[in-house]
């Protein structure tokens, strides 16, 4: 199984005024705008998903719309398990339930990164991985994803997959 990681694309500020409920804080203009090109580039090296899984807050569910549009992924399935303060067991035991070759899970930090951490080295503080905003990780297992059975493929920065949608 191939798993993509994928952090949501920027958000609008946090203010609580305006989203006193921090889940329905929106992607911002230009982090949408930055996002389609990153996910072009993820559709130009020919990148494609059996199935995508998002959190609900609507910043998540906003990039997997435009993983859809951009990079012609499926639509995304909701799945509370990727909302925050749900973490990594949560995660985990998704994980578990899913089979199909390739999968996308387009959610939060540091729960991704910490899920990567746990799939590749049985720890979710053992390894300290980045993923930046509109960021993409891919992992490899051989069989479903298990505790320290992962193996790091590639991480892409947005800025990269944005250079490579152009």
């Amino acid at each position: 199984m191939d798993l993509y990681l994928v952090r949501h694309a920027i958000a609008e500020p946090r203010d609580h005024d305006r989203w006193p409920d921090d889940s329905q804080r929106p992607l911002s203009s230009d982090g949408a705008d930055l996002f389609r090109r990153a996910a072009r580039g993820l559709h130009r090296l020919g990148i494609g998903v059996e199935a995508v899984l998002t959190s609900s807050y609507l910043r998540a569910s906003e990039t997997a719309v435009i993983l859809v549009e951009e990079a012609e992924w499926p639509e995304a399935e909701t799945y509370r398990a990727l909302e925050p303060p749900a973490g990594v067991p949560a995660s985990v035991q998704l994980l578990e339930t899913r089979a199909e070759p390739s999968l996308a899970l387009v959610g939060h930090q540091p729960d991704l990164a910490e899920l990567a951490s746990l799939l590749l080295a049985a720890n979710e503080h053992a390894v300290r991985l980045e993923l930046k905003k509109g960021g993409v990780m891919c992992l490899r297992f051989t069989g479903r994803p298990a505790r320290g059975a992962g193996v790091l493929r590639w991480s892409l920065s947005p800025k990269i997959l944005r250079q490579l949608g152009s």
